[in-house]
């Protein structure tokens, strides 16, 4: 046997082996991929599609967008903490179970069910004592989160996805930097796939007057981060513990409407005051002593201050990675979906959701609940785009409302139900949120909040067209084969 095999690949040459070889490999990831992966059938069939069609390129492909990091403990909190956090969260589930938790205002009381899962799943503590400022222009954020940075007295805590040292980077940047030199602790943590043009050389300054700075999954390879995915998409500011930043900008001219291509952004970031700072702050600690063995950040009182009393917005941080059990973002949008009595709101610059999220706007709209989606009218990513507007299209049939955003792109990442809970933070409706990037949501229980959004989205829709089932079903033949090709690839985008 052992003759006939070395016969087999002297007579078919070198690329016979390579063949060989190649299709043993794919094989072995296919296998991996079936019984090894906890993924849907659907991002299956798509990656068995590419690895077996596409025999070296998909290998290639699967190697930079197709693994997984499920199971791995990444985020570790020490004993203590971890022993506090649990007896925070067994204490309000329990209050929650006995119906003794203090409710605020009458929306808590009506979605105590959103509020329980929340917690249960995510260990998303609620805090009450809380303040929101709501921003949807670029300009108008960073001017006060410069403000902000310039306030400072402790400590700075900075993390984004993207962060360019182009002209608003440079201005925060320099901020930072004076405030390091002024004795202010200063950490910057920025994801290595997001802001790729940047190093830690970038850094040099602020490292040599004491501050830190990391990226998050740097790589190994000069050049190349062959991991795609897995990528932290959070975007978290704390300042002293007492001030919060979260939402959809980054940080780069684009997101103040300087590129031409996308012209005016719109995007939504929350401004937050009050304990749920304590939540952002906890999380930003977790990502932090993840990619950070020498700077590791213990629990120190100067992070977690004592609170004045700043309102009394119910909210709820809640985060989510490819390293947890289960989907906590999807499972709170759709807990929101299923909750919704009279209207959702959607507003996401890509539209590429699940089998499950596309049932639970399917029963909703049929159930004769008003259903209202905002998307772009340019993509970012060709194929995410017109993945984006075909499932966009196909809840026309059934009366949804679409609205298509024509004053520039539409970043944010917000919903809405009843003019009761809005969830707003860095959480796309796709894939790519919900399974394989780290993302985090504000929970809002709050009528005011949630009728400031929706006053916020109906002044949107003045800058939108309204996407019909005639102009849908008028589209070209060009349309429909992008739609077609993005569909067929929607899992693995």
């Amino acid at each position: 046997m052992e003759w006939f095999i070395f016969d087999y690949l002297l007579n078919t040459g070198i690329l016979g082996i390579a063949t060989l070889i190649t299709f043993g490999i794919n094989f072995l990831f296919a296998i991996g991929l079936i019984f090894l992966e906890r993924r849907s059938a659907q991002s299956v069939w798509a990656w068995l599609f590419v690895l077996f069609f596409l025999p070296i390129i998909g290998f290639i492909i699967y190697i930079f967008f197709g693994r997984k990091i499920y199971n791995q403990q990444i985020f570790k909190v020490n004993e203590e903490d971890k022993v506090g956090l649990e007896h925070l969260v067994d204490d309000q589930l329990q209050e929650l179970r006995d119906n003794s938790i203090s409710f605020s205002n009458r929306v808590m009381d009506k979605h105590r069910k959103i509020i329980h899962m929340l917690l249960y799943n995510n260990q998303s503590f609620l805090t009450i004592n809380n303040s929101i400022r709501t921003f949807t222009d670029g300009n108008e954020k960073f001017d006060h989160l410069l403000e902000d940075i310039r306030n400072a007295r402790d400590h700075i805590h900075f993390q984004y996805y993207i962060f360019k040292l182009d002209g608003i980077g440079q201005r925060l940047y320099e901020a930072l930097l004076e405030k390091q030199k002024e004795g202010v602790s200063v950490r910057i943590l920025y994801d290595d796939m997001g802001s790729r043009a940047l190093s830690l050389r970038n850094f040099r300054k602020l490292r040599e007057a004491g501050g830190v700075v990391e990226a998050f999954f740097p790589s190994k390879l000069p050049l190349i981060n062959p991991r795609i995915n897995n990528r932290n998409h959070r975007k978290i500011v704390v300042i002293d513990g007492s001030v919060g930043y979260v939402g959809g900008f980054n940080v780069g001219d684009e997101y103040i409407g300087l590129n031409k291509k996308f012209g005016y952004w719109r995007d939504t970031h929350l401004r937050l005051e009050g304990n749920a700072v304590k939540s952002l702050q906890l999380r930003f600690m977790l990502d932090w002593n993840s990619h950070n063995k020498r700077n590791n950040m213990v629990r120190e009182n100067r992070y977690f201050p004592e609170m004045d009393y700043m309102g009394d917005t119910p909210i709820q941080i809640a985060s989510s990675g490819p390293d947890e059990k289960w989907e906590q973002i999807k499972y709170g949008y759709l807990k929101m979906i299923y909750s919704a009595k009279k209207s959702i709101y959607i507003q996401t610059p890509y539209f590429i959701p699940d089998q499950s999220f596309l049932e639970a706007l399917r029963i909703a709209l049929l159930s004769g609940i008003e259903v209202h989606l905002m998307i772009p009218n340019k993509p970012d990513h060709p194929f995410v785009y017109w993945g984006t507007y075909s499932n966009a299209g196909a809840l026309l049939d059934m009366g949804a409302q679409v609205h298509i955003y024509e004053k520039g792109f539409l970043h944010q990442k917000t919903i809405m139900i009843d003019d009761e809970v809005l969830s707003v933070g860095t959480t796309n409706i796709d894939v790519r949120s919900f399974l394989l990037n780290f993302e985090v949501n504000a929970f809002i229980y709050d009528e005011k909040e949630a009728i400031q959004y929706r006053r916020i989205f109906e002044e949107d829709i003045k800058d939108c067209s309204l996407l019909t089932k005639e102009k849908y079903a008028a589209r070209s033949k060009w349309i429909r084969i992008k739609e077609s090709i993005a569909n067929l690839i929607s899992p693995i985008l």
